[in-house]
């Protein structure tokens, strides 16, 4: 409600009406009250006091919010600047972490395949060897094959006493590689005396068993060489038998070993990639948290930089501000003493007295005033206002001097008020532009702490999961591990047991072979007396023991030697690789253990970190939900005089400026100046 200091203040556009009435009031009443010009100084002074002090208190609450904005603001920068340098450190581990891993599986994965070339290698050697071998066992085969035939066909020949074919029977067994040169020499012999003479031996008796007695010393000769042909033969048979034994026992390792190291290749190879992977994706999100950080450390710095100017820019003002009502107060602290008022009181109605009277003026001045009353009149049809109308209607009836002063005061007043709309629209796009920019700041930080507690939360509960089943692969590693040392000992203790027997077997065949074969050459050394008539139960060829029986014996007793030989080897070679194996397996377990164990902690580290952030987040959210529910009822505060006030302030100016132009036409024609 407008009352007589609205003279001093502002009033809204839509109290114009009622704020001019007011005037014209107390233009009117101006002389019963006897308002002295010092009087009205004070008043306005007072009013410029009142108004000081409150927009010093609204720039107070103003600035307590910003600051409350800024502090709230920094907190949460620095927090989220913190948040991603803990979690840029924990990234920076887990790179590190994921390349070791890989280069160790690298190193890893270099050496198998060392070991796979070399397999490989050891693989065409021995197959080359084992081919040589053969061939050579092949050739000799073959040899001592060929001898045999020749030495039996010529046995029988001669026991036969063909003497027809005796010559071609015995040149071809002088023909074999195989036969010595002492019994080449000798049967060349035989063959020389058979041939001497112009036709050859004769077939007379007395020649007859001549030829006999020869032939049986070369018979006895021809089945020793038979005897020991065939037991070479059956040496080399075995010897062949025991290589290609060997070489497929090495073949079997070989591959065996081989196969294994291929499928730690592969294993190792995808493990490696999987390290790799995970390190890729692990720098993407140190990049991405690098970047928010950089973005949130400059928005941090920028807004200290702000948040210090303003600040500095509040103090000062409210400096000014407060010496500025002090200024007032002293000012009217002056005007209201007695130097100032009392003298006013004193002095002032006397000059009052002098001057000439209203109705004087009227009646010297009243063509003027109806110009006025007619000018005012016409404008307030034209510009519709109330305004001018009442104005009209007070100039018609009041003094002229009351006119005058009334247009000037309303003037100055709709002056002030278009002045005070200015800044009031002024303060209600800025509060309006505020309040729509923290509107959708708070809606959109609600919006992302929303979907950041969802995704917080979704984390949880996989690093739980996670957790979960690392734990449970960590207790079935030390289950196996401990399975496994188990068959490991068994094992151990059996191929030991194993290799004890083996040993102890190849001694005592190795016993019996040395009885046997020392005898069997002592009997190879022993020869006979020349017998022209040996006993009935006798041949001519010395005795030397059973050699088809011996030859087997001794055959059979190599062959379990060798047998014995080749299980020490080959248990040897798989105590060798079960013992690298477990070697490997534990190595193998303890670094997955390791591993594991450490994602356990990393991710139970991670999982508290993400429980603790989600516990922020939500603070954070209740906040900021509070902030924009506060923003949102201040802007329904701001609607009525901002946004609902009816006609638009273009409008408004421009029928104030109207107004304006018609009073101080009006004030003209008060002055004696004729309108244009």
């Amino acid at each position: 409600m407008c009352s007589s200091d609205l003279v001093y203040t502002t009033c809204p556009f839509s109290d114009t009406m009622r704020c001019a009435f007011a005037l014209a009031t107390l233009v009117a009443v101006s002389d019963a009250s006897e308002i002295t010009p010092v009087q009205k100084v004070i008043e306005m002074m007072n009013g410029m006091m009142e108004k000081g002090k409150k927009e010093k208190h609204d720039e107070q609450v103003q600035f307590a919010a910003f600051k409350q904005f800024c502090d709230d603001t920094s907190a949460e920068k620095k927090q989220n600047i913190q948040d991603a340098a803990d979690s840029i450190e924990m990234l920076k581990a887990d790179i590190q972490q994921y390349a070791t891993d890989a280069q160790e599986l690298g190193k890893k994965i270099q050496g198998l395949r060392a070991d796979v070339a070399c397999w490989e290698g050891d693989i065409k050697a021995a197959t080359k060897v084992r081919e040589i071998e053969k061939a050579d066992y092949d050739a000799t085969h073959t040899d001592y094959s060929e001898s045999l035939d020749a030495l039996e066909r010529a046995i029988a020949v001669l026991k036969k006493q063909d003497a027809d074919r005796t010559q071609a029977a015995l040149t071809q067994v002088t023909q074999q590689s195989r036969i010595p040169d002492k019994a080449r020499a000798t049967i060349e012999a035989f063959l020389a005396e058979d041939d001497a003479g112009p036709g050859g031996l004769s077939v007379s008796a007395p020649e007859a068993n001549a030829y006999e007695s020869r032939s049986g010393g070369i018979i006895a000769m021809l089945e020793k060489l038979l005897d020991e042909f065939i037991a070479e033969r059956t040496s080399l048979e075995k010897e062949e038998m025991n290589s290609k034994d060997a070489y497929d026992m090495l073949m079997q390792d070989l591959k065996s070993q081989l196969k294994t190291d291929n499928n730690d290749i592969e294993i190792s190879t995808e493990t490696k990639a999987k390290k790799l992977e995970a390190q890729a994706k692990a720098e993407g999100d140190m990049g991405d948290t690098s970047d928010s950080m950089a973005e949130d450390t400059k928005y941090l710095a920028d807004l200290t930089s702000t948040c210090q100017e303003k600040s500095s820019a509040f103090e000062s003002r409210q400096q000014l501000r407060a010496e500025e009502l002090e200024a007032i107060e002293k000012a009217i602290e002056i005007v209201s003493s007695g130097a100032v008022s009392g003298n006013a009181d004193k002095h002032l109605p006397a000059l009052v007295q002098k001057k000439t009277s209203f109705a004087q003026l009227r009646s010297v001045l009243s063509n003027d005033q109806a110009k006025v009353v007619l000018y005012l009149q016409m404008r307030a049809k034209e510009l519709n206002s109330r305004v001018l109308d009442m104005l009209a209607t007070r100039a018609s009836e009041d003094p002229f001097a009351k006119v005058k002063k009334m247009i000037k005061d309303l003037i100055v007043k709709l002056l002030e008020e278009a002045n005070e709309e200015a800044t009031h629209k002024g303060w209600c796009d800025t509060e309006l532009g505020t309040n729509e920019h923290t509107r959708k700041e708070k809606t959109e930080a609600v919006e992302t702490l929303t979907a950041e507690i969802e995704e917080l939360g979704a984390s949880i509960a996989k690093g739980g999961e996670d957790i979960t089943l690392l734990t449970q692969q960590v207790a079935d590693l030390s289950s196996a591990v401990s399975e496994a040392t188990k068959l490991r000992e068994a094992e151990k203790e059996k191929n030991a047991e194993t290799i004890s027997d083996a040993g102890e077997a190849q001694t005592a065949v190795a016993q019996a072979l040395t009885v046997l074969k020392e005898f069997y050459a002592k009997a190879a050394k022993a020869t006979a007396l020349v017998q022209q008539e040996p006993p009935p139960v006798f041949s001519d060829e010395p005795y030397q023991g059973m050699g088809a029986e011996s030859g087997g014996i001794v055959g059979m007793l190599e062959v379990i030697e060798s047998d014995f030989a080749r299980l020490q080897a080959s248990t040897k070679a798989n105590e060798a690789t079960a013992a690298k194996e477990y070697k490997d397996f534990m190595n193998d377990s303890e670094i997955d253990k390791t591993s594991k164990t450490s994602d356990i902690e990393h991710k139970e580290a991670k999982k508290q970190d993400e429980a603790h952030s989600l516990e922020n987040k939500k603070v954070d959210l209740e906040g900021t939900q509070k902030e924009l529910d506060a923003a949102l009822r201040y802007f329904d505060k701001l609607k009525p005089s901002c946004v609902d006030s009816g006609v638009s302030y273009a409008d408004r100016v421009a029928r104030r400026e109207a107004e304006i132009d018609s009073l101080k036409e009006a004030l003209k024609i008060l002055n004696g100046e004729d309108l244009a």
